[in-house]
């Protein structure tokens, strides 16, 4: 895992977009008058909804444009075409960021969820053989996460000594399986066909799998852990904007974290960190990646 450095403030906490018909994007006055927040997503769930049912009560439409898979969602922000996100945690953020050259901005934290292996063929860890095909998401960070799950596990070792592991530096002769990179989307959908899948927990509901079948999964809470918190995003011009932030913060009412404890079945931990410590773990991420 990436050496990670965070503050003192952070490991103790407990853990340009011009709105849709709307001239006013860069106020801070908000809310919105009679005018829609559009808020991506990767296909829409319970705890998306709970969000929209949240917003109405406070008087916000919010509206929800769902995205077949990642890479589509913060050039929809940058361009506009979103008002604001949620979907990507800070390592992701951190690396479209340096990738594209872009400002997506951290406005509130959500939630970190672990990531597990899971399989319909096997029971344990002990019973996959060698040789046995595991799929792993395929962008790169997810991927690099997920590489270094199965690294600790004993399936795999890499050519050299790597805190960001892509599939080129699986040494194929030495590890025990072969991993099949596939889009985050398609893990779930691989399980009938490879021994096993390391797939995203936001997944999890969706397809109907129990966190404690698990093979394994990796460790949630830990400092190593803090750049896969989960944030909504905006452009750096509207990080300020009084509604969206309003309607970000609605992630951490009750009615919303009830649902995102069924959607996750319990296993996420629910981080609201101050913005000042979502923006150093953003930066301080984006130099460790730029090494």
């Amino acid at each position: 895992m990436r050496a990670y450095r965070v503050s003192a403030l952070a490991l103790t906490s407990v853990l340009g977009l011009t709105l849709a018909g709307c001239g006013g994007s860069n106020s801070n006055e908000g809310p919105y008058d009679d005018e829609v927040v559009t808020l991506g997503v990767i296909g829409s769930s319970p705890v998306d909804e709970a969000i929209v049912e949240a917003a109405a009560e406070e008087g916000i439409t919010v509206e929800l444009r769902e995205f077949g898979d990642y890479s589509q969602v913060n050039p929809a922000t940058a361009n506009g075409d979103i008002d604001m996100a949620r979907f990507q945690h800070i390592a992701y953020l951190a690396d479209y960021n340096n990738s594209a050259g872009d400002d997506i901005t951290p406005i509130v934290s959500t939630s970190i969820y672990p990531m597990g292996l899971y399989s319909n063929q096997y029971d344990s860890l002990d019973q996959i053989k060698d040789g046995d095909e595991i799929a792993i998401p395929n962008d790169s960070i997810n991927q690099t996460r997920a590489l270094l799950l199965l690294e600790s596990k004993g399936l795999v070792e890499f050519t050299s000594d790597t805190t960001a592991p892509a599939e080129t530096d699986v040494d194929t002769e030495k590890s025990k399986v072969k991993v099949t990179p596939v889009s985050a989307e398609q893990t779930v959908l691989s399980l009938d066909s490879v021994a096993a899948s390391v797939v995203n927990n936001d997944f999890l509901e969706r397809a109907d799998l129990n966190p404690e079948e698990a093979l394994a999964e990796d460790g949630v809470g830990e400092e190593s852990s803090y750049p896969y918190v989960n944030l909504f995003t905006t452009t750096a011009e509207n990080a300020d904007d009084e509604t969206l932030n309003k309607v970000a913060e609605l992630f951490h009412s009750d009615a919303v974290l009830e649902a995102e404890a069924k959607e996750s079945k319990d296993t996420a931990v629910s981080l609201d960190l101050p913005r000042e410590e979502l923006d150093q773990i953003l930066a301080d991420y984006q130099k460790d990646l730029q090494k």
